[in-house]
């Protein structure tokens, strides 16, 4: 454990804003702006593109397979959160994967609430097989809302007869908007990035009036029979620990294999601070030799 740069993020971290402290074009600002502190190496290549009507971008880095991609859905709990806010981090997938990664700047609640985001992704992947490339050269990977998103959207696949990626990466997921999970108020004091107050207004905003067990919402509650491997990254200070420690486990029940790293010490989407942890490098790294393993 690098204690000195974690010592270092956790100062930041109690400095930033709380989540839903601010007006919600001040909070998507302040994680696009962010997130962009974070630069695009130079050596990566940036392509916007219409994914059938979803603004989308590719980001390739050097060695990328023309042929796999990785369709990553941002986090943000579905109300904020951006292409620009996790360019770097969705550059390192494809960095360390061996394919492109194909950003996704899905619909957003308040103003396109639930099921805006699970269409969205939808459509983004068919758009994939529309262009050519094979499922068996698809991953789907999301931090967060987005790691939710990933699952729901697999789910959503899988029930709809259409032909499931390769794998899915869940990333810190939120799985379950009901709260109802015993880590959302037991981790609540130590969880430096996320407090529940904050989540589940954003969760409500998603909704809009929407069942929270609706298991494209809460894919925790979702069958998962059937699904393709799952990798799965949970941190032990923060309030999701249940949200992914319970799809791995019920995955795992029904005959999906799971790849779980559970790091006691470590945070809400510690992925994302790669330059400045190298825990984060390391673990981005993990999802990249999963993913390669994947495409064989």
């Amino acid at each position: 454990m690098s204690q000195a740069q974690l010592d270092k993020l956790m100062n930041i971290f109690a400095k930033m804003p709380t989540l839903g402290s601010l007006s919600l074009e001040d909070e998507r600002t302040n994680l696009d702006e962010g997130g962009a502190r974070f630069l695009v190496p130079e050596d990566v290549t940036q392509e916007v593109v219409d994914a059938d009507g979803v603004p989308a971008e590719f980001l390739v880095a050097p060695g990328a397979a023309d042929d796999r991609v990785v369709l990553y859905l941002h986090g943000g709990g579905y109300v904020i959160g951006s292409i620009k806010s996790h360019r770097y981090l969705m550059q390192n997938v494809s960095r360390f994967s061996g394919a492109k990664t194909l950003g996704l700047d899905y619909r957003l609640a308040p103003e396109s609430p639930f099921p805006a985001a699970v269409e969205d992704a939808t459509k983004a992947y068919c758009w994939l097989l529309a262009q050519g490339y094979k499922a068996k050269n698809i991953a789907i990977a999301g931090d967060s809302a987005g790691g939710g998103l990933t699952l729901a959207t697999l789910v959503n696949l899988r029930d709809k007869g259409i032909e499931l990626p390769a794998a899915g990466v869940l990333i810190s997921p939120w799985t379950d908007l009901t709260g109802e999970a015993a880590s959302v108020k037991a981790l609540a004091e130590i969880d430096p990035m996320v407090k529940p107050e904050g989540l589940y207004s954003l969760g409500d905003k998603y909704l809009d009036g929407a069942d929270a067990k609706n298991p494209l919402a809460s894919p925790v509650f979702a069958d998962m029979t059937g699904l393709p491997p799952l990798c799965i990254h949970v941190g032990g200070k923060e309030i999701l620990y249940d949200d992914a420690i319970t799809v791995a486990d019920k995955a795992r029940a029904a005959g999906v294999d799971v790849e779980l790293l559970d790091e006691p010490e470590l945070f809400h989407v510690w992925h994302a601070f790669a330059p400045m942890l190298e825990e984060g490098q390391e673990a981005v790294e993990k999802i990249g030799a999963f993913l390669q393993q994947q495409f064989k």
